[in-house]
């Protein structure tokens, strides 16, 4: 009996899977016949073209009330809090993470989540960037009674200057479209674009108003190559103390030649007692002298050495030896100290390994 009602189970369930099968390839959208490139390279120009007629007539819609809303984010003193819905969240999160990055504490709220909790990462003294096309998002409609209570300054960036989320703005931003580049003229494109864009010249407008530099913009990348090429300094990848390479004027060729098979690094400084640099002596100049078949066992170091070798200070940036490396062939270079003193050397497989270059 058991058998049986196994043999049965068996069988149900092979005519399930088997009507199942039959009838998904009815579910799927139809393939295209054929592929038309001219088509499609038609419409990729022409969705170019309306994204930048999009961007272009942002610009003389802003005026007082971008500046109004730059100077409101620049004197907060808490954070800009970014909220939108759909597409415009996903444009909502980088207009929060490029704000952050050059200067202004930000971050991104999903409304939806807001309405569940969330709203409690908004605080007096916030300003709040709300983002939507249409001005009538449900989610962030719902928000509104609730930001009033709590006193921020609500900024809307949305198409529509008569919508509900820019009557109840503090600060009403135009970023309107006359069309998406979708065919249909359904699917969120230029006024993503268009968002974009603005939430970008807010970034940029802010950074400019804060002073923000270079420097800054590395202590916010610590992990980039930018970072590593502005707060990287020489004395934080030199070689120091018994691993510089170093002799005296007078020591003999076959002492200078071991210190420099010692320390591996394919060259020795030559200092005085006070560790001025006099000059450098290479693996380069040892091949020159082979070269020109010169007896090598008398000679001192003075008589070898190269005066004038490229120096760096050891508070110098990292990226300026490496150009001070290119600009005059070399592959290493001795670290100095303020008073002109021997304190360590530097050379290319060391900048490559901090991927400064």
């Amino acid at each position: 009996m058991q058998g049986t009602c196994l043999e049965c189970s068996l069988a149900v369930g092979s005519i399930l899977i088997d009507a199942l099968v039959r009838t998904v390839p009815d579910t799927l959208p139809a393939t295209p016949v054929a592929f038309d490139a001219q088509r499609a390279l038609h419409l990729a120009r022409e969705t170019f073209d309306i994204e930048a007629r999009a961007l272009l007539g942002l610009k003389p819609r802003q005026g007082v009330n971008f500046t109004r809303a730059v100077e409101a984010m620049l004197r907060c003193r808490g954070r800009v809090v970014v909220m939108g819905m759909g597409k415009s969240g996903h444009v909502g999160r980088k207009i929060a993470a490029t704000l952050a990055s050059t200067g202004t504490p930000a971050m991104f709220v999903h409304p939806a989540e807001a309405s569940h909790g969330d709203l409690g990462m908004v605080t007096k003294g916030d300003v709040v960037l709300a983002i939507s096309n249409s001005g009538e998002s449900d989610e962030i409609a719902a928000l509104l009674p609730a930001l009033k209570r709590l006193e921020v300054i609500l900024v809307s960036m949305t198409g529509r200057g008569d919508s509900a989320l820019a009557r109840n703005a503090d600060i009403a931003l135009d970023c309107g479209v006359d069309q998406e580049a979708c065919p249909l003229n359904l699917a969120p494109t230029a006024s993503t674009t268009a968002q974009m864009a603005l939430g970008d010249a807010l970034a940029v407008a802010l950074l400019d108003a804060r002073g923000f530099r270079e420097t800054d913009f590395a202590r916010s990348h610590p992990g980039g190559s930018l970072g590593r090429k502005l707060l990287m300094h020489v004395r934080d990848l030199m070689m120091s103390g018994d691993g510089v390479p170093s002799v005296a004027p007078d020591t003999g060729f076959g002492d200078m030649l071991r210190v420099m098979s010692d320390k591996g690094l394919g060259f020795t400084a030559v200092v005085d007692a006070q560790q001025q640099v006099l000059g450098i002596f290479t693996d380069g100049d040892l091949r020159r002298l082979i070269e020109r078949g010169q007896d090598l066992r008398s000679l001192r170091a003075r008589e070898v050495m190269r005066s004038q070798p490229k120096v760096i200070r050891e508070d110098a940036l990292a990226v300026d030896a490496a150009g001070l490396m290119e600009q005059h062939r070399v592959t290493s270079v001795l670290v100095v100290d303020g008073s002109q003193r021997l304190v360590g050397a530097l050379n290319l497989n060391q900048l490559m390994r901090a991927k400064v270059i």
